[in-house]
């Protein structure tokens, strides 16, 4: 593999330098070179890839900046293009596989602080990078809308999402985040006089999902869509099999549902304690419009299954999301460690020809979803060495399944098209350095 731009470690000249300007620029509080701040800047949730966690420690900050505005980040790009630091950006530190890991050393730029929402219209809401997806939602919520979608993890950062996350809640209608979620973005380019620069349309959406490699987005307009009355919905049944066929089932409700997720018993025997999905039995998760929960009921009967309960509130939604995507990977792994290991994955074959799909790795088992009219989801298996995972990846070809590989850091979408814009917004590759990369062909098809 190859990088098109690499940075070099910053000198300790260079360093000095940028932390003095930094202070008078942000304050002493809004710098550290403390080693406990560097050390907690310099990591996220690859531990969830057993593959990345045999490669740990990736690097270690120099310093940690902490800019309280959009405004500030720029200014501390600028700052840090002059002296020719590489700079890494870190919203809530939520993501799984290592891409915000400053591999080059240099500065962290933590923009949790940069959490204005400074307007909620009619279709559409502007934040700054640092501002929680969930605060997103209630904000939109006060105003009889929501947002299209959120990650799994509620509480990552609406920069982190568009930066470095793909689809979640409200996926199963909206697809990704970069299928007309952004309408706008205020970015930061690597430059010494970096300021805010605003792109809309199809411009902006070529910052979206590159690790902040070709360009840091410090602000984003959003669309919203009318709020709708959300029923969490909990459903049992004696097996897997039976659950299957309702992933499609649910995808077909009208108005569908913003999230619909189904796992064998083995999860359930992992989560806390929960009436709505007890032990023992596959379990079917979904976040229903209220109009549309009788005819969830109906299907669940006519499948064998029975309805655990039906509930009420955001917290409930937020419950059923944190079960969904990567989640219950980390669940079996806390209940199960040093086992599991998992693959994204989609396509039809997932309901039509489940044995062998759960037959590509020993103790195979499969989170499902569906998301804008497929079904998708996480192929679990018994982690025993990265080789095995790859192999696994032709088997799947055969199958009819997509996958993609999760257990690397590197932009893989539309890799050309950053590496294109990267040359003319970040010519001394000092963004996010070793994420731009040419693609390991062990990578395989975008499932998202």
């Amino acid at each position: 593999m190859t990088t098109s731009t690499t940075a070099a470690s910053p000198t300790p000249a260079a360093l000095s330098a940028l932390v003095v300007e930094l202070r008078e620029l942000l304050g002493d509080r809004g710098v550290s070179v403390e080693l406990a701040a560097r050390e907690k800047a310099s990591v996220d949730g690859s531990r969830l890839s057993p593959v990345i966690s045999q490669q740990l420690p990736l690097g270690l900050a120099d310093l940690v900046a902490f800019p309280t505005s959009a405004e500030e980040i720029a200014a501390v790009v600028g700052a840090a293009s002059r002296h020719g630091v590489p700079i890494t950006p870190r919203g809530k530190g939520t993501g799984n596989y290592g891409q915000a890991i400053p591999m080059a050393g240099g500065l962290v730029l933590d923009m949790t602080k940069a959490r204005a929402i400074t307007e909620v219209g009619d279709g559409y809401l502007t934040a700054e990078a640092g501002a929680t997806m969930v605060a997103l939602e209630q904000a939109s919520n006060k105003q009889d809308q929501q947002i299209l979608l959120y990650p799994s993890t509620a509480q990552s950062s609406l920069g982190g999402f568009l930066s470095g996350g793909s689809g979640g809640t409200g996926s199963i209608k909206h697809g990704s985040n970069h299928m007309g979620f952004v309408l706008a973005l205020d970015v930061v380019h690597a430059s010494p006089e970096a300021t805010l620069i605003h792109v809309e349309g199809e411009e902006a959406q070529a910052y979206v999902h590159n690790y902040g490699t070709a360009g840091i987005i410090a602000r984003a307009t959003i669309r919203l869509e009318p709020l709708q009355d959300w029923r969490g919905f909990f459903a049992s049944f004696d097996t897997f099999e039976q659950l299957l066929p309702l992933i499609r089932a649910f995808g077909e409700l009208d108005p569908l549902p913003r999230l619909a997720s189904g796992d064998l018993a083995t999860l359930a025997d992992a989560l806390p304690d929960d009436p709505g999905i007890p032990a023992g039995r596959a379990s079917l998760r979904a976040i229903l419009d209220a109009s549309t929960v009788e005819a969830a009921t109906s299907l669940v009967l006519a499948a064998g299954g029975r309805v655990e309960d039906v509930r009420e509130g955001p917290q409930t939604s937020m419950k059923i999301s944190m079960m969904s995507y990567n989640h219950p990977i980390e669940w079996l792994q806390k209940a199960y460690p040093d086992t599991y290991f998992h693959v994204e994955v989609s396509g039809d074959a997932l309901i039509d020809r489940i044995d062998e799909v759960h037959a590509v790795y020993p103790g195979g088992m499969l989170h499902i979803e569906t998301a804008h009219g497929r079904p998708i989801g996480m192929l679990a298996g018994t982690y025993t060495s990265a080789s095995a995972v790859y192999d696994g990846f032709a088997r799947l070809t055969e199958l009819g399944v997509g996958f993609h590989n999760p257990h690397q850091w590197y932009v893989d979408f539309e890799p050309a098209r950053t590496r294109a814009l990267a040359a003319t917004t970040d010519p001394d590759g000092l963004l996010n350095p070793g994420k731009l990369v040419d693609a390991p062909l062990t990578t395989g098809a975008k499932v998202s």
